[in-house]
């Protein structure tokens, strides 16, 4: 009885840390990301193994490209200061550049799946934009 008991509190705990686990896996989010998937070949082009944003990218939406800890926009480079992950949401703090300023910026991410993440607006309730993994 005493070794079934053991045996069964060994299964607890192995499928308690398995889920531990799956649940504190980080979010990847590497990779270039659009604000429709269909516009993905309008917005992003890949030039000598690099994504970049394809000319006139701006008449076809708004998309992002994360590598690491930098975000790259069309009009600012922002290097991710730090993450905050609770559950499917990530909150990320950001030092971003553009030509004529420097600001840090906060980002709300809520991840749909591993290809889609909805971005929402703190300082603009109820306001939010859903992005999509361009594959290429």
């Amino acid at each position: 009885m005493c070794r079934a008991f053991r045996l069964a509190g060994a299964a607890v705990m192995l499928g308690s840390s398995i889920f531990s686990v799956a649940e504190a896996r980080a979010i990847e989010l590497t990779g270039a990301w659009a604000g429709h998937a269909d516009l993905c070949s309008q917005v992003f082009t890949k030039k000598d193994g690099r994504v970049e944003y394809a000319e006139f990218s701006e008449l076809f939406g708004s998309g992002f490209i994360i590598d690491g800890d930098r975000i790259r926009g069309r009009a600012a480079t922002c290097t991710i200061k730090s993450r905050k992950q609770e559950g499917d949401s990530l909150e990320l703090s950001a030092a971003c550049a553009s030509s004529i300023m420097t600001q840090d910026v906060r980002f709300s991410l809520k991840i749909i799946n591993d290809d889609t993440i909805s971005r929402s607006f703190p300082e603009i309730a109820g306001m939010s934009l859903n992005y999509t993994r361009c594959k290429f």
